[in-house]
């Protein structure tokens, strides 16, 4: 829908976050009713460790967004990658959900600049610059 066709935007914007809050929040009780047992069982399952499934859900769905951006302005297709690597990529949307330089990412993401200043603060530097020299999955 586009602006022009919502008669209040800013509001039905502000409508949408507060529903979004409030799924988060609901997924986040859930979690918590869980015994460790439960809670350990299904983070060994999905082969990450507990602590970092409890950090992913506590950030919420949209924790990672900034990996895909980042390989499209260093020219990875992100879709091959998927295709071609997944355990990879899945990895490296894990090491961006638990980043803590996300504030320093979307600025560079946003500037344009982020191929070239990445290494400064990425986690996934490392894996990022092997992809890149490699050229594993070009667009």
């Amino acid at each position: 829908m586009s602006t022009a066709s919502r008669p209040y935007p800013i509001v039905q914007d502000l409508i949408e976050s507060f529903v979004g809050w409030l799924k988060h929040r609901r997924d986040m009780n859930e979690m918590r009713q869980l015994d460790r047992a439960d809670f350990d069982r299904i983070a060994s399952d999905l082969r990450i460790a507990p602590d970092d499934l409890d950090a992913l859900v506590r950030h919420g769905k949209h924790v990672a967004d900034e990996l895909p951006k980042m390989l499209e302005q260093l020219g990875i297709n992100a879709e091959g990658l998927g295709r071609a690597q997944p355990l990879l990529l899945r990895d490296m949307e894990r090491v961006c959900s638990l980043c803590n330089n996300k504030g320093q990412c979307d600025r560079e993401l946003a500037a344009g600049s982020a191929a070239e200043n990445f290494h400064g603060y990425c986690g996934n530097a490392a894996t990022l610059e092997s992809l890149d020299r490699a050229e594993i999955v070009p667009y």
